[in-house]
């Protein structure tokens, strides 16, 4: 019983957030029997790949106590980009090798200027995003259509999941979820992981035994930025174009994501799949909203949002608690 409670205690933002989406799940399926089809849960991943991405490097930047305000707007910089590029008929896995490149080159970025010159993570990826953003509308002002072949082979391609008759994800479904177990083993089972939520819970503290933050942080944000531009060759990929307006705001849907996957904003407490299933409850929201048809897409918004503060809440309860226990 001692070990129940002590699993309980210890995983209870995730946990709440695990039941959250099942419930909501659950009353979408009886208010719209539609939404019962396994496809619809498989479009989750479909319609979230590009999120899902930005926000599990989102994942580490917050575990460390830091923000990474510049992710949507890579998104936008790296779709435009990519698609001027294979306009001038550059080499398609070169385009992506590029792009990946200059996110990990503009995180590092920002991780030094964070670090080596102390200024707030909040100043200079806001930067980040102004820079980004103004920087795909230089390129181009317009949406420029992707032609590549293997692009489109990428976009079209249906992978079929095993055991649900006509039920498939694509490829780029598939990226994310990679990403996903691959970053989870890091943070759960590396040295790497352990530091950066060392670095959460006390920087100062990190520093004294010896562990390496600076290397740390500077490698996180680099994630973040090859997160951001990963989640643009994706968009691009799905939507088939680039343009500088694409993922407005999408920073703030991965923060929310990340705070109600039951990653704390304070630093040192959180995990990837939590993470998941925050940007699942945003989708499934999405979902019951393009059901009812009658609801703007502002009441995704009102959802997200309360439901963000009352994950702060619990999160703060459950922190005084372990404060006093």
């Amino acid at each position: 019983m001692h070990r129940i409670k002590k699993f309980l205690f210890k995983n209870g933002p995730l946990l709440a957030t695990i039941l959250i989406f099942f419930i909501v799940y659950a009353i979408g399926g009886q208010l719209y029997p539609a939404m019962r089809k396994p496809q619809v849960f498989f479009n989750l991943f479909i319609n979230n790949a590009s999120l899902l991405i930005i926000s599990i490097g989102m994942t580490l930047v917050v575990i460390m106590k830091g923000i990474d305000l510049s992710v949507g707007a890579m998104i936008a910089l790296t779709s435009v980009a990519s698609a001027a590029l294979l306009q001038q008929n550059f080499p398609p896995l070169l385009v992506i090798l590029m792009m990946t490149l200059m996110g990990i080159l503009f995180g590092l970025t920002m991780g030094a200027i964070t670090h080596y010159l102390k200024v707030e993570a909040f100043v200079v990826t806001l930067m980040g995003q102004f820079f980004a953003r103004g920087m795909a509308y230089v390129i181009n002002r317009s949406s420029i259509t992707i032609t590549d072949d293997f692009y489109k082979f990428l976009a079209l391609t249906k992978i079929h999941v095993p055991f649900f008759e006509n039920a498939y994800v694509y490829i780029t479904s598939l990226v994310a979820i990679v990403l996903l177990v691959v970053t989870f083993i890091i943070l759960v089972f590396t040295r790497f992981g352990r530091t950066v939520y060392a670095i959460g819970n006390n920087e100062q503290s990190a520093l004294l035994m010896g562990l390496p933050v600076a290397r740390t942080k500077l490698i996180v944000y680099a994630f973040s930025g090859f997160c951001s531009a990963l989640a643009g060759i994706v968009f691009s990929i799905s939507l088939t174009s680039g343009f500088g307006g694409y993922a407005l705001s999408m920073e703030m849907d991965a923060i929310a994501s990340v705070v109600i996957g039951g990653t704390a904003l304070t630093g040192g407490v959180g995990n990837v799949f939590g993470t998941l299933f925050g940007v699942l409850i945003n989708g499934i929201i999405v979902t019951i909203l393009q059901f009812n048809g009658t609801l703007t897409s502002w009441w995704t918004r009102i959802g997200v949002g309360i439901l963000t503060l009352i994950f702060i809440g619990i999160q703060s309860l459950f922190y005084v608690r372990k404060k006093h226990t």
